[in-house]
């Protein structure tokens, strides 16, 4: 059966911070035993922040170009300064909003710069290095409880053709990313030639359920009962950009 556990103890999270050892805490204060085969959630948000990823929009000075991509989209032009620094190529502009390709090989709005649960006048950018980020915080909670365990970074990405937004995985470290099925068979026999499931997104969304997007302040969420331990990464899950249809 599987369970899904979110820790709403975790302190506001600060640049600095050791944030996996305020996790390990976060779970020995709950009295949750980690067990081989536990796949834990983290949000991105704080890891951001206690990477030092939170910027002053008041100490950014916007380009010419973000000066003029403002004006075209409403947007800050301080905003738009930083969405230049993290895009790699800008594809699409509209009102509100800037669509690019980040230096990490995400495809998202805004280059994933967000204002939510942030204080006045800052902004927060993604992770430099989620992969790593993910790698990092498994392995000391592994040595730490002494269990085999999966790590996602998550967050929240909208879609081109439905409305909303659902969890993916920014990073991920010792969990099954991409589970290839090509070959697999369905049940009347027929083997399956294109179907491979984005397992690391899949178990951010559903962790996100618990996390939620507002006020909620559940930052870490415990998934067991599930077997997707694995050696993939979030990066495998980026589509080359040659076979990208919607570019």
């Amino acid at each position: 059966m599987m369970l899904a556990i979110g820790l709403n103890n975790l302190p506001l999270i600060k640049e600095g911070d050791e944030l996996e050892k305020i996790i390990a805490k976060a779970i020995e204060e709950k009295g949750i035993k980690l067990e081989d085969g536990d796949i834990i959630v983290v949000t991105e948000k704080i890891v951001s922040k206690a990477e030092g990823r939170v910027i002053e929009l008041n100490k950014i000075k916007a380009s010419k170009k973000a000066q003029e991509l403002a004006e075209k989209t409403g947007k800050d032009p301080r905003l738009v300064e930083l969405m230049l620094r993290e895009f790699k190529e800008v594809i699409k502009i509209g009102e509100n909003f800037i669509i690019g390709e980040t230096k990490h090989g995400f495809i998202c709005a805004n280059a994933g710069i967000d204002q939510s649960n942030i204080e006045e006048g800052k902004v927060k950018l993604l992770p430099e290095n989620p992969d790593k980020s993910a790698e990092r915080i498994r392995k000391f909670l592994e040595k730490k409880f002494n269990v085999r365990l999966g790590l996602i970074i998550s967050d929240s990405f909208g879609r081109p053709f439905r409305k909303g937004s659902v969890g993916v995985a920014l990073g991920a470290s010792g969990v099954i990313a991409l589970q290839d099925r090509r070959g697999n068979e369905d049940i009347y026999g027929k083997k399956l030639r294109v179907t491979r499931v984005a397992i690391a997104d899949c178990l951010a969304s559903l962790a996100i359920l618990i996390t939620g997007e507002g006020n909620e302040r559940i930052p870490v969420v415990i998934i067991k009962g599930l077997d997707y331990l694995g050696e993939g990464k979030a990066s495998d899950l980026l589509r080359e950009k040659e076979k990208d249809v919607f570019r």
